[in-house]
């Protein structure tokens, strides 16, 4: 039966050709992992004057309290210039801030080095971020340890590779999708897939391969659908829409010991299967879960690195909660559950990808029946200006 390799396999960069760089914040201070702590930050910096706003704005090469910039599309931040601002902090945003950790983010673009404007214009409950997790090309690559792609239906304003979006659109209009994709799929399932049916393909599929993230895809409809359906579960625990995801009774995580006010250290204990933190104590905290990493990093411990680092003092950053928030910890049961269960999906995934599949569908066949190459329009965004965007210093932005 023919089968096909990783490296003779549709790149994702084809299958979804519109890719947008990550954002790129310049300064950590603009996010966080408490919304309060951002407006507290703001306060501060309007209340400096001169120099002092300056020194706490760390500016950049990209921006300056002096830099004019518009607004983000849909949000309401000022347009002035940020050394004469005035008025409240724009309301802060939910965003992924690293694999599986949900931050907020002060959604002002005069704040952002690169804040690519692109993917705020197509942000939406309806949208869905495919986030390449290997931003480096090649066979070193392959050896990065964890998912090569994550799903988001926050913005992503992660360090990773390319962004693709489901949808072009708004109102999840206009597929991102190579021209033609969908119906020759349908022609060797009997069915046309759902532009999510792809992705979700695609994600429980995805390797690393010299070109970029390959996605070896198959005309057998029984492969494709449990491919799919392996897909949508990982889908839904990434983007945690909906019903809050959990583990069995006897395997759920609970709080045995009291976190502290102010946590220090983090360690487990594979024999109890616990997570320390400090005096403080979670179990049962699985060791797939514990040793889940995404971009070669394990999540749990980045993820507590975020909250305990100590800033320096002094800087916007050093102003966050005086102590340990009740919601961090019930995140942190839920992050344990949600990497727990994308553990016992890999099993699903490894039975996908351990042979070559069946009935490959290959680039060479997709360059005949005329799926590839991808028109240069569908690798540029879409036009989706239904409402206008206000430039700098109060000016319509002309785009």
């Amino acid at each position: 039966m023919p089968c096909v390799t990783h490296d003779d396999a549709p790149l994702l960069a084809d299958l979804m050709p519109w890719s947008v760089a990550p954002p790129r914040l310049g300064r950590g201070w603009p996010a966080a992992p408490d919304a309060a702590s951002l407006k507290a930050r703001w306060d501060a910096l309007l209340k400096a004057r001169g120099p002092d706003r300056e020194a706490l704005f760390r500016p950049t090469r990209s921006r300056t309290p002096s830099s004019a910039v518009g607004q983000l599309p849909g949000r309401s931040g000022g347009t002035e210039r940020l050394a004469r601002a005035s008025g409240p902090c724009p309301e802060p945003v939910r965003v992924l801030y690293a694999p599986f950790d949900e931050q907020w983010l002060i959604p002002d673009q005069r704040l952002i080095d690169a804040a690519r404007p692109e993917l705020w214009r197509v942000a939406d409950e309806r949208q869905v971020f495919a986030v390449e997790t290997v931003p480096a090309r090649g066979p070193a690559a392959a050896g990065t340890a964890g998912p090569p792609l994550l799903a988001t239906s926050l913005l992503p304003v992660l360090r990773a590779g390319r962004v693709r979006p489901l949808y072009r659109r708004p109102g999840a209009a206009e597929p991102n999708l190579a021209p033609g994709l969908t119906e020759h799929l349908a022609a060797r399932y009997g069915r046309s897939p759902a532009p999510l049916d792809v992705l979700a393909w695609a994600t429980a599929v995805a390797r690393p391969a010299r070109a970029g993230l390959a996605v070896p895809l198959t005309g057998d409809p029984d492969v494709w659908e449990r491919g799919v359906a392996v897909g949508r579960r990982m889908l839904w625990l990434m983007r945690r829409d909906g019903e809050r995801p959990r583990l069995p009774g006897g395997r759920r995580p609970y709080v045995r010991a009291p976190l502290p006010s102010r946590p220090l250290t983090v360690r487990y204990d594979r024999e109890e299967e616990a997570l320390h933190v400090d005096e403080g104590r979670v179990a049962p905290v699985p060791p797939e879960a514990w040793d889940f990493e995404a971009g070669g990093v394990r999540v749990i411990e980045q993820w507590f690195a975020a909250r305990t680092e100590v800033p320096e003092a002094g800087t916007l950053a050093a102003i966050r909660p005086p102590a340990w928030p009740q919601a961090w910890t019930s995140e942190l049961l839920e992050l344990i559950t949600v990497l727990a269960l994308l553990a016992e999906v890999r099993e699903g995934q490894r039975e996908l990808t351990a042979d070559p599949l069946p009935a490959p569908i290959t680039p060479a066949a997709l360059r005949t029946a005329g799926v590839l190459p991808v028109p240069d329009a569908a690798r540029r965004p879409a036009s989706v200006l239904d409402t206008r965007e206000e430039g700098p210093e109060g000016q319509l932005a002309l785009i």
